[in-house]
C-alpha cells in the first residue's frame, strides 16, 4: 500500500515538473514571438521615414521581365555612401557606391565597388545644361539638381554602365556611417597597412591606423574607408578597405548583442539614410542571412586605368574589364549572359592621355 502512496506521490511530482517545464518554455516561445513583433514595428516605424522607392515603370528595374522577391529570389542592392556635409545635406554627391548581390539558391554573397571617377555620358533630360560626360558620383548630384531623383539616377547610372538591374538601393550620408557605427559599440577591423588620415568632424586632428586588429569608432571608421590620397593607397586601396569594412560591420550587426540595440539602430535610418527596402523586407532580410559566414563574400573588380581628359582626372573601365564584371554578376543573378552594354567604352577610351 504504502508503495503504491509513494508512486502516486512521484507521478504527481512528475507531473508538475513538466508542467512547469511547459510554461517555461511557453513563456520563452511568447518572448521570442514579442521580441521579433518589437523588431518588426520599430523597423516599420524607422523606415517610414527613411522608405524612398524608385520611381520606375512596375516597380521594378527596365533589365528584369519579373519583379524579384527579397530573400527568395537572387537580387542585388547598391550601397550609395554620400557626402553632404558642404551643401547642408542638399544636392550631394555619391562619394561610395558599392553593388551587393545577394543569392539565397547559393547562400552566396558578392561585393563589387564602382569607381567614384568612372567615366560616363549624362543626357540633357538627366543633367540639363550639363549634358555631357561626367564621373559617375554626379548622377546624385544631377538627379537632385534637376528633380530627376538622386537615388534614381543613380541606380540607373550603375545599371547602363554594368548592365544588370539594381533591384534596391540604401543611401547613408558620414552621420549616419558614423552613429551607426557607434550604435553598434564599434566594428573590429583587421587593418594590413599602417596610415594616417584627417578626423572629418575634428579639424586638424589625424588618426592615425595601425597594422593589426583594431577597433574603430564611428569618426575612426569613417576615416578608415575614405581615406585615399596617402601613398598607402596604391597597395592598400580604399575599395579594399570599404569591402573589408563592410564585412566587419555585418559581423557586428548580425552578432546577438546588436540585435537589442534594433531601437537606436532604427532612429539613426529614419534620420540619416534612405532605402527602397521596405520594413518586412528589411526583416525578411534579417531573418534569411543573420547567420551568413562572411569569409565567404566574394569581391568583384572593374579593371580600367585613370586618365586625364581636358584637365579632369577619370577611371575609364576597359572593354573586357567591364563585360567580365558584368558576366560574373550575371551570373551571381542567375541572368542570362548578352553582351547588350549600352555603355560606350569606345567613347570613352578616344582620347589621348593628356
Amino acid at each position: 500500500m504504502s508503495e503504491r502512496r509513494t508512486d502516486r506521490k512521484n507521478r504527481k511530482k512528475s507531473s508538475k515538473w513538466k508542467k512547469r517545464i511547459l510554461w517555461i518554455i511557453l513563456l520563452i516561445i511568447i518572448a521570442i514571438i514579442g521580441y521579433g513583433i518589437y523588431l518588426f514595428v520599430n523597423v516599420y516605424d524607422a523606415t517610414k521615414d527613411a522608405h524612398e522607392e524608385i520611381d520606375r515603370p512596375d516597380g521594378k528595374s527596365e533589365k528584369r521581365e519579373t519583379d524579384v522577391t527579397i530573400g527568395d529570389d537572387p537580387f542585388s542592392i547598391l550601397l550609395i555612401g554620400v557626402e553632404d556635409y558642404e551643401t547642408d545635406g542638399k544636392n550631394g554627391r555619391a562619394d561610395t557606391q558599392i553593388v551587393v548581390t545577394i543569392n539565397p539558391n547559393t547562400d552566396q554573397m558578392t561585393m563589387t565597388t564602382v569607381p567614384r571617377d568612372t567615366r560616363i555620358e549624362f543626357t540633357a533630360e538627366e543633367a540639363g545644361q550639363y549634358a555631357g560626360y561626367h564621373k559617375i558620383n554626379a548622377a546624385y548630384t544631377y538627379g537632385s539638381i534637376f528633380d530627376y531623383g538622386a537615388n534614381k539616377l543613380t541606380v540607373e547610372k550603375v545599371e547602363q554602365l554594368l548592365d544588370i538591374p539594381i533591384d534596391e538601393y540604401v543611401t547613408v550620408n558620414f552621420d549616419g556611417f558614423r552613429d551607426i557605427v557607434d550604435t553598434l559599440g564599434g566594428v573590429t577591423v583587421d587593418i594590413k597597412e599602417p596610415f594616417w588620415e584627417k578626423n572629418f568632424y575634428v579639424g586638424g586632428e589625424k588618426i592615425y591606423f595601425e597594422e593589426g586588429l583594431s577597433k574603430l569608432n564611428g569618426e575612426e571608421a569613417l576615416a578608415f574607408v575614405r581615406m585615399r590620397k596617402r601613398d598607402v593607397n596604391d597597395i592598400y586601396s580604399r575599395d579594399e578597405r570599404q569591402r573589408q569594412f563592410i564585412q566587419a560591420a555585418i559581423d557586428e550587426a548580425i552578432s546577438a548583442d546588436s540585435l537589442f540595440k534594433v531601437g537606436e539602430i532604427t532612429n539613426i535610418l529614419g534620420e540619416n539614410v534612405t532605402t527602397s527596402l521596405s520594413a518586412s523586407e528589411i526583416f525578411n532580410l534579417q531573418k534569411a542571412y543573420s547567420s551568413m559566414n562572411t569569409s565567404n563574400i566574394k569581391t568583384y573588380e572593374i579593371e580600367g586605368e585613370d586618365q586625364r581628359i581636358d584637365g579632369t582626372y577619370y577611371f575609364l573601365p576597359t572593354e573586357e574589364g567591364l563585360l567580365k564584371a558584368s558576366q560574373q554578376l550575371k551570373q551571381e543573378l542567375e541572368l542570362e549572359e548578352e553582351n547588350t552594354n549600352d555603355y560606350s567604352v569606345e567613347n570613352n577610351q578616344d582620347m589621348e592621355l593628356e
